[in-house]
């Protein structure tokens, strides 16, 4: 989920084509919620037909999440204060963009290139869309249009898995894999054109200058973490690789300290009052591991399933649907008990997902020796996909009920940034541990890469007892 800017105050007259305009919007929006798990399904054959490496595999996942990660905050002020339908139509323009070159792309460094450019064009477009949400709708109908996002994105992870299979498996006019990502080129430049005659132009009078200096130095920072965790394990973990990674956690450390002690116009990428807060920066870590482990586990199974069990890209998509099942099963429940209920609810989410992925880590590891087949899988992947819902959904609003009003939006953003980079650190440390163990059989790499997945949402259970007892009406309705 991306996050929106500070909210603006309501304007005097609602715009006239202002659902219209929220559906232009979401439609491109949705280009990005489907590539984020779209991609995952077509790796392995990706891999195939490009000869990529192991860490090259790595990178296709990770170069978009880190793109994504380093420019959301900052982009999300820009549109703030240089005008949100600017950003938007440029992100949409760009997107469609790099997504021909991800379809064009001849070479793994090529595709890698070209993802990165994809996430930093999603992460200009997406956070216009929610702030333009803001702007566009008062009272019930604000909640209706971010109700609205919330049932596309729930929505979309399912058809993304789905939609990468069969596009793959189609083969259409012989492209393969990369329809996945050409498939966006048509809905870019529609909704370019839409977008330019139907959503109206709005922006923040009060923001502050975007820290693109900052920016940079994030972007920085979370590239020298990953980079070493990616290239490591090929390269015999050398020295230079835990001096990367150091510097890269001191930058980041480094800059959030710079910024708690600069005065001026410029909005902070790392807002230090937020993070004074001890519910905010548990719950900024929970958010960290929740990425972790899906990232991870999705980059793996999807290896696993087809190059290890022999499954069309299509099987494998309607496998990992019965994840997404689980999540429709309690997602529209778990708002309202989280007001109720709180931190119980996340604790109980990360708890069923540390045990839904138990249950397919032991199917993996007791099947026949020619293949496990997709049913044992199943119950393991829905009690799992039921404990995102319980946890994922409700995480934002119990979280933000401990921060003040005036910095909710940088808040929520920091919250994206921390899924994407998340992901980023999920694919790379997880991705690792398969590979490491990948001479043995992809069955058995699988089985030494579920204790790390588990691991992450046992810690998420063991910090969320630490998040705010329950979350306010006033967080839920913002």
């Amino acid at each position: 989920m991306t996050a929106t800017s500070t909210a603006a105050a309501p304007p005097a007259a609602l715009h006239p084509h202002r659902w219209a305009a929220a559906a232009v919007m979401m439609v491109a929006a949705l280009m990005d919620l489907l590539d984020v798990t779209i991609v995952n399904v077509a790796i392995p054959s990706i891999g195939r037909d490009l000869h990529a490496s192991e860490s090259a595999l790595q990178w296709t996942v990770s170069a978009y999440l880190l793109g994504f990660a380093a420019t959301l905050v900052v982009s999300g002020h820009l549109g703030d204060r240089c005008g949100r339908k600017t950003l938007f139509l440029a992100g949409t323009a760009g997107f469609g963009i790099a997504s021909l070159a991800c379809g064009i792309a001849q070479s793994p460094g090529q595709l890698i290139a070209a993802r990165a450019f994809q996430g930093v064009m999603a992460a200009i477009l997406m956070p216009q869309v929610l702030g333009s949400f803001r702007t566009l709708f008062q009272g019930k109908e604000r909640g209706a249009a971010f109700g609205m996002y919330g049932a596309v994105a729930g929505f979309a992870s399912a058809v993304g898995l789905l939609l990468g299979g069969l596009l793959t498996d189609a083969d259409l006019f012989g492209w393969g894999w990369r329809a996945v990502f050409l498939v966006n080129v048509p809905v870019a430049a529609v909704t370019f054109v839409a977008g330019a005659v139907l959503v109206p132009a709005t922006r923040e009078r009060s923001a502050g200058r975007p820290d693109i200096l900052g920016s940079l130095v994030l972007a920085t920072g979370l590239i020298a973490i990953v980079l070493p965790l990616v290239q490591g394990r090929s390269n015999g973990w050398p020295l230079w690789g835990w001096i990367c990674l150091a510097a890269g956690v001191l930058v980041v450390v480094g800059l959030a300290l710079f910024e708690a002690r600069r005065r001026g116009g410029t909005v902070p990428l790392l807002p230090a009052r937020a993070f004074r807060l001890p519910a905010f920066s548990v719950g900024v870590a929970v958010q960290t591991l929740f990425a972790i482990g899906m990232q991870g586990f999705f980059l793996v199974f999807a290896i696993w399933l087809q190059d290890g069990e022999g499954y069309t890209p299509m099987r494998a998509g309607l496998v990992t649907v019965a994840f997404s099942v689980g999540g429709f099963l309690t997602a529209p429940a778990a708002d309202a008990l989280a007001v109720k209920a709180g931190r119980l609810v996340l604790v109980a989410g990360s708890l069923m997902m540390a045990g839904g992925f138990a249950w397919v880590w032991h199917a993996v590891a007791h099947a026949d020796a020619t293949r496990t087949g997709a049913w044992p899988l199943v119950p393991g992947l829905v009690v799992a996909g039921a404990g995102l819902g319980f946890l994922v959904v409700p995480l934002v609003n119990v979280v933000l009920s401990a921060v003040p009003a005036d910095i909710a939006g940088g808040a929520s953003g920091i919250f994206s940034t921390a899924q994407q980079f998340g992901g980023a650190l999920g694919a790379a440390v997880i991705g690792a541990v398969f590979f490491e163990h990948a001479a043995g059989g992809l069955t058995d790499a699988l089985s030494a890469a579920m204790p790390w997945v588990i691991t992450a949402f046992v810690l998420c259970a063991a910090l969320c007892p630490a998040l705010p007892r329950t979350a306010t009406a006033a967080a839920r309705d913002a």
